[in-house]
């Protein structure tokens, strides 16, 4: 009787373990088919949320929570005109599949030392309307541990959470939606969704003038005189030569990441684009000319018209032209107003 219970013991144990690895070796060969057969690549196992310093719009989590979920990881800074012309297409997927398992996560590395403030970060996210989770990644510890060197760049991660998808800078956005349709139908065979119907406003072959920074860190200026580090330098009414080059007038405090205006100062730049943007702070009133003139009304900003007030640290709009013409820009400053980096679309 004891041998036949113990026989009986024998076959059920060996039928459950042939089970328990029948089961195991089932899910990686399931999931390696999926792979086999799709058109995403295995780019590697993600990275995990490193170092963050702050939560808006979440509590704070994990990657790793998120497993069965669709997530794209974008990484911006909101004064980058570039991550901003993406965010239309990022809010649209994020209302179209957030339902359907797509999780967002606004990963807000900042390039310049105001964007680390949670404050402005916060009044950023609410301006743009952006609704998924957003994290200050301040000190760079995400961003290191996915070695990304880009604003904006997108990671899209598998129910898995295998990096299945990799995009740097603006465009590709058919691309990307594709890649989000092919994992959310990984997860569901019956879903089935139209792609977003966004129109660019920027041809970007027309835009002749890229991103120019003012401070000595990394900016260029047209001046003989040149930068002189952390002092205020009086800059002479310059002779304007070359198109893409900053020209200054009136006295400049020079700093690494800026330039500040002491008193009525001027800044001068010929440009090939039709908006000009520019990153700046200060809590002053500037003055914008276009050739010599103050600026018309068929060229105004979306931040301004002949005056824009500089109330807080962010993009402003302060040029938007019909069409993709070369133009000498002057912007009168007073005192107080600093100025990071033009942009241009």
């Amino acid at each position: 009787m004891l041998l036949k219970k113990w026989r009986l013991e024998i076959i059920v144990f060996s039928f459950i373990a042939a089970a328990l690895v029948l089961l195991v070796s089932f899910v990686p060969i399931n999931y390696q088919t999926k792979l086999e057969k799709s058109s995403l690549p295995d780019l590697g196992k993600s990275a995990e949320l490193t170092g963050i310093k702050g939560w808006i719009n979440t509590e704070p989590f994990n990657l790793s929570d998120l497993k069965g979920k669709i997530v794209l990881i974008d990484f911006w800074t909101y004064s980058c005109i570039n991550c901003i012309r993406t965010l239309p297409y990022l809010k649209d997927w994020y209302d179209k599949y957030h339902d359907k398992g797509l999780v967002i996560v606004g990963v807000h590395t900042p390039e310049f030392e105001f964007e680390k403030d949670y404050g402005n970060v916060k009044m950023a996210v609410e301006r743009y309307g952006v609704k998924y989770p957003v994290v200050l990644d301040n000190d760079y510890g995400t961003w290191l541990a996915f070695k990304n060197n880009y604003w904006p760049r997108e990671y899209l991660i598998d129910a898995n959470g295998i990096i299945r998808h990799d995009h740097i800078g603006e465009g590709g956005y058919d691309e990307t939606e594709k890649a989000i349709q092919e994992l959310l139908r990984e997860n569901d065979a019956n879903f089935h969704a139209n792609m977003t119907n966004i129109t660019s406003e920027t041809d970007f072959s027309q835009i002749g003038t890229p991103e120019l920074y003012v401070g000595y860190g990394r900016g260029r200026l047209g001046n003989e005189q040149g930068y002189s580090s952390e002092i205020v330098v009086e800059y002479k009414t310059p002779k304007i030569d070359n198109i893409n080059t900053i020209y200054l007038s009136g006295k400049w405090l020079n700093q690494e990441d800026s330039l500040v205006a002491s008193g009525n100062s001027k800044v001068f730049l010929m440009y090939k684009a039709k908006d000009v943007n520019i990153v700046a702070g200060g809590k002053s009133t500037i003055h914008i000319l276009l050739d010599n003139s103050t600026i018309a009304k068929e060229f105004y900003g979306k931040d301004g018209n002949e005056t824009v007030n500089i109330d807080e640290q962010r993009l402003y709009n302060i040029v938007s032209a019909p069409d993709y013409s070369v133009h000498l820009l002057e912007i009168d400053a007073s005192d107080g107003f600093k100025l990071y980096t033009f942009t241009f679309g």
